[in-house]
C-alpha cells in the first residue's frame, strides 16, 4: 500500500484522469473530492461491499430459479 501525506487543497493523481483532492479536514475526519470519468464507478468501501453482496445474492437467486 502506498501511503501519501497531503494538506488541505492538495491533490493526488491516479493515472492520467483521476484526481483526489483533500477538500476538508475536521477533527478526525478528512473530506476527499474525487474527480474521475463517469465510466469509472467511485464508492465508499462499505457501499461497494453492499453492492457486491447484492449482486452475489441476485446471481444466487437467478441460478436457483433456473434450476
Amino acid at each position: 500500500m502506498l501511503v501519501l501525506s497531503r494538506r488541505l487543497h492538495e491533490s493526488i493523481m491516479i493515472g492520467d484522469n483521476i484526481i483526489i483532492t483533500v477538500v476538508g479536514i475536521r477533527s478526525d475526519k478528512v473530506r476527499l473530492g474525487i474527480d474521475a470519468p463517469l465510466e469509472i464507478p467511485v464508492h465508499r468501501k462499505e457501499v461497494y461491499e453492499a453492492i457486491q453482496r447484492d449482486r452475489q445474492g441476485n446471481i444466487s437467486s437467478g441460478a436457483a430459479e433456473n434450476t
